[in-house]
């Protein structure tokens, strides 16, 4: 019987080992030159790939003339062509919810961190400054008033967490039943824009498409009170990078925390890096040793069921390919 092989655009963690390691049918390689021409040389021989954040391109795609599937280790998918995949009638699927109890946490660390002063207070104890603490007072998460954007997987294990907190939660996501979004204890917001002026904190927690690239710019900024903290651990892009240093440089909002930017791995000239009211992490808010096994596995179990035949239509996003 002729071994099903699977190209892995990522190391081979034991998520990915728990589930091909158990199969006498499956081989797999790891690859770690990522460029387009090479694997242009090798996408034929693959029956699936395993994806990275390395482009997938069309070029790619067209060349897979065995591949049965794509499958993402994460959530995102930006840098893959999802219409030549679907063109090719080729599933792209996702790891569902392996790391959205993850990415909500980092996102309520953002705004622990930001009310608490942990940034400040960290580097000012360490000097003996303990008048720091009323300089620059800390404040309570509860009855501040958050706007989360999007409420997919993640958004709505955030919503959670920020009503645990005894936060006043608002919510905007135009794809979803507006009565799910109430039952989890939140408020839907339709125009979310004009909601701007109350809100303390904005959190950004949907894809990153044409519709929500640059959705928060110099005007939206601007609408938020200078009092206000932007959070983003979505995807980079989506809050306009240069009008948020702009913001932040004027003091137009009081900070921001953010995991992605919108070039990776960001460079130590970028400008927010010089800002003294921002915390940032190198786009890890879905990456925990927790996340990284779940993610790994359900990587590899989407490729193996869809060898089976029993791929799960909800972690595919191109799903009118399944016919």
């Amino acid at each position: 019987m002729s071994k099903k092989r699977v190209m892995i655009q990522m190391p081979v963690t034991d998520g990915i080992k728990s589930v091909f390691d158990a199969r006498d049918d499956i081989t797999y390689d790891r690859f770690t030159e990522l460029g387009e021409d090479n694997i242009l040389q090798h996408i034929a021989n693959y029956d699936a790939v395993i994806l990275g954040v390395a482009p997938f391109t069309a070029r790619i795609i067209a060349q897979a003339e065995n591949l049965q599937i794509a499958s993402r280790h994460g959530v995102g998918y930006d840098s893959v062509d999802v219409a030549a995949l679907t063109e090719a009638g080729i599933p792209l699927s996702v790891t569902g919810t392996a790391n959205s109890v993850t990415v909500a946490e980092h996102a309520l660390y953002f705004m622990l961190s930001l009310a608490k002063r942990g940034r400040i207070f960290d580097r000012e104890t360490r000097k003996g400054n303990w008048t720091v603490r009323m300089e620059t007072p800390a404040f309570d998460l509860a009855g501040r008033t958050v706007l989360i954007l999007g409420f997919g997987r993640i958004g709505r294990r955030l919503v959670k967490r920020c009503v645990a907190m005894d936060m006043k939660v608002l919510v905007h996501d135009p794809y979803v039943i507006q009565d799910t979004i109430a039952t989890a204890g939140a408020s839907p917001v339709t125009d979310w824009r004009a909601a701007l002026a109350d809100v303390d904190f904005l959190s950004v927690n949907c894809p990153k498409t044409a519709e929500t690239d640059g959705m928060v710019g110099e005007a939206e900024l601007a609408a938020l009170p200078d009092t206000a903290f932007v959070i983003n651990t979505a995807r980079g892009g989506i809050i306009d990078e240069a009008a948020l240093v702009a913001a932040l440089q004027a003091k137009v909002i009081a900070g921001a925390g953010i995991d992605p930017f919108v070039v990776e791995p960001a460079t130590a000239d970028n400008p927010l890096f010089a800002l003294d009211n921002i915390d940032v992490s190198p786009h890890s808010a879905g990456v925990t040793l927790e996340s990284m096994f779940r993610m790994g596995h359900w990587a590899a179990r989407n490729v193996a069921d869809c060898f089976d035949g029993t791929l799960t239509p909800d972690n595919v996003i191109n799903r009118e390919v399944l016919g």
